[in-house]
């Protein structure tokens, strides 16, 4: 699907309610760097700019809606708010990757892979789905392009980001991420957590409860393993939920 300079100025303008003064920014904040037809800079650019603009927008916002927040728990927020799979997902509820200009052939599979996995988490994974990053740089730079169109008004660009990018997290909607979660009940019952990782030979990581046996550490129990080729991060939180999972059980079982 190739859509045209109006026809994108048109679906934005029903998507977001802003009418773009220079309609080549615009196509700029569509472009790929892999779209080799035209003259046209890719959205590289516009993409750093919204990418500051997105965290200023949420660092303001949180601190005046949550004045009891301590800056790790703003920093944890803003983060979830900004992350790629986050953005990733405000990219697909509208259709923007349907706009975009760009000659990936793999593109497709990976949006479809990614719009099946979000059906299993209605907010946030937390970790657990890979992403790709290429949805998330199309809003950073459509955000990118507002800001510039509107003469750098933040006032202007936020009310748009606002609308654009819910469900927005809150607090009450924040997700821990799995490993903070194992590491935690492993604490509180006096657990020793080991991880094995083999990540780089088999795509696999595995966690293990141990215990000091002659100054030596001897496995009690695997309590969950993940095999993930695609990045090391996401066969870790799923391994670590799948830990965190048995522990549960492991414990529900002995009371």
């Amino acid at each position: 699907f190739r859509c045209t300079t109006n026809c994108r100025v048109k679906e934005i303008h029903e998507i977001t309610g802003y009418e773009f003064h220079d309609p080549n920014l615009l196509q700029q904040a569509f472009t790929h760097h892999s779209y080799k037809e035209g003259i046209c800079p890719s959205f590289e650019r516009l993409a750093f700019v919204g990418d500051a603009v997105l965290d200023l927008f949420f660092a303001t916002d949180h601190y005046s809606l949550y004045p009891d927040l301590d800056p790790g728990k703003l920093t944890r927020l803003r983060a979830a708010n900004v992350d790629t799979e986050k953005l990733a997902r405000v990219a697909l509820k509208h259709h923007l990757h349907t706009l975009l200009r760009h000659d990936m052939f793999l593109l497709a599979a990976q949006i479809e892979e990614f719009e099946k996995a979000v059906n299993e988490y209605p907010v946030h994974s937390s970790g657990l789905i890979d992403a790709p990053k290429v949805l998330a740089d199309i809003v950073e730079s459509l955000v990118g392009a507002i800001y510039i169109d509107s003469d750098s008004s933040m006032d202007t660009t936020c009310k748009i980001v606002k609308n654009l990018l819910e469900p927005i997290i809150s607090p009450a909607s924040l997700p821990t991420q799995p490993v903070t979660l194992l590491y935690e009940i492993c604490q509180r019952e006096k657990l020793t957590l080991k991880m094995r990782d083999t990540w780089k030979e088999t795509g696999e990581i595995e966690f293990l409860i141990v215990k000091e046996e002659q100054e030596e550490l001897a496995v009690v129990n695997n309590v969950g393993r993940a095999k993930y080729s695609g990045k090391k991060v996401i066969a870790k939180n799923r391994a670590a939920l799948n830990a965190y999972s048995q522990i549960i059980q492991m414990l529900n079982h002995q009371s």
